[in-house]
């Protein structure tokens, strides 16, 4: 069973070979490092770029422009936005030529909490990413779904952001998730494309036999089916949230967990079959609570699902902040944790119209 990092590295060898993909750069992608957290491991398309994230943004508008298929990566999302206006650019190509231009370019980067990286390498990118109109989003919670997004992401003609939660990385598959192709033993899994500590230079992958699956953008998945409340969430708080709703499952209380995938295009008919389904409304994620993409999918419910709310709609998501802390207990406070995600769950439900 792969990890969601291998997952990646998967889809891109999968990008060079079936799909186009020219080039794979940023800061260490290429060899010997293969990426801070190995996603470019063993490419053949891989190089370094220089420590300049506008020079990375930059060249991908090129090469692209030139009729190239390249993916860029932002090492951490941090420092993607010092590119903010060059991704206005980016999104805006198609629009502004009036369809004659693509821009066939994806941008990795991970984001989020989860690691201790303290003020530097714990931002969230998902709520900037979606006011930067002309770009799909894109955020797994596991590793099937980072494949199948990362290859329907480098087929799209137009620019795709592909945000990676940085602490489900190294999270394995459960079963059903499962990669088509990939061998059975996770052990000969990592024999075959993770490259050994001590020698790479002469280290080659063996790919498995992968098989093509494209996740449409847009659609979302039911991780956890339930009746009396709808959870809308993405990345690692699906697994955070489907945790809570399992506790919350032995008390007789029964919650629905959506995982998005997509945070554009987002998948409304499934919030709004949802919502028609349970009543209740509860948006989480990890970015700060101000301007917030879970804002917009409450005001969207408030404006087009007011009759059918048996509780005000809710959203639990991080503290507005600067940056988060490297101790555990200024990281727990600056984003949601199962206790909190618990209890918001169980008081929209006992609340009464």
């Amino acid at each position: 069973m792969a990890t969601m990092v291998q997952a990646i590295r998967m889809a891109l060898h999968v990008g060079e070979e079936r799909l186009g993909v020219t080039d794979i750069f940023g800061e260490d992608v290429g060899a010997p490092l293969g990426g801070v957290f190995t996603a470019t491991q063993g490419l053949k398309t891989t190089w370094n770029s220089p420590l300049d994230e506008r020079g990375i943004i930059g060249a991908a508008m090129g090469l692209a422009m030139a009729g190239q298929k390249p993916v860029c990566e932002i090492q951490f999302c941090d420092y993607a936005f010092n590119t903010i206006d060059l991704l206005k650019l980016a999104g805006g190509m198609y629009w502004s030529s009036n369809g004659q231009f693509n821009l066939p370019m994806v941008m990795m980067t991970p984001v989020g909490s989860g690691i201790h990286g303290s003020l530097y390498h714990s931002h969230s990118f998902d709520a900037q990413a979606t006011r930067t109109p002309g770009w799909k989003i894109v955020i797994p919670s596991n590793p099937r779904d980072a494949y199948g997004l990362m290859l329907s992401a480098i087929a799209d003609p137009n620019p795709v952001m592909f945000l990676a939660p940085k602490a489900l990385l190294r999270a394995k598959a459960l079963p059903g998730e499962e990669i088509p192709g990939e061998p059975s033993d996770e052990r000969a899994l990592n024999k075959m494309i993770d490259a050994p500590l001590a020698d790479r230079a002469n280290w080659t992958p063996q790919w498995p036999a992968l098989e093509d699956l494209f996740i449409p953008l847009g659609k979302a998945r039911t991780a956890r089916e339930g009746t009396q409340l709808t959870v809308v969430t993405y990345a690692r708080m699906v697994q955070v949230c489907s945790k809570a709703a399992d506790e919350l499952a032995k008390d007789g209380i029964s919650v629905e967990v959506i995982d998005l995938r997509s945070l554009h295009p987002y998948d409304w008919d499934a919030i709004k079959a949802s919502v028609k389904k349970t009543n209740r409304l509860l948006c989480v994620n990890e970015d700060t609570e101000i301007t917030n993409f879970g804002e917009h999918l409450i005001r969207r419910a408030a404006e087009e699902l007011f009759y059918e709310l048996h509780a005000p709609p809710k959203l639990l998501a991080g503290a507005h902040l600067p940056g988060i802390g490297l101790a555990d207990n200024l990281e727990i406070a600056s984003v949601p944790q199962l206790n909190g995600i618990t209890e918001a769950m169980r008081t929209l439900v006992r609340h009464q119209p």
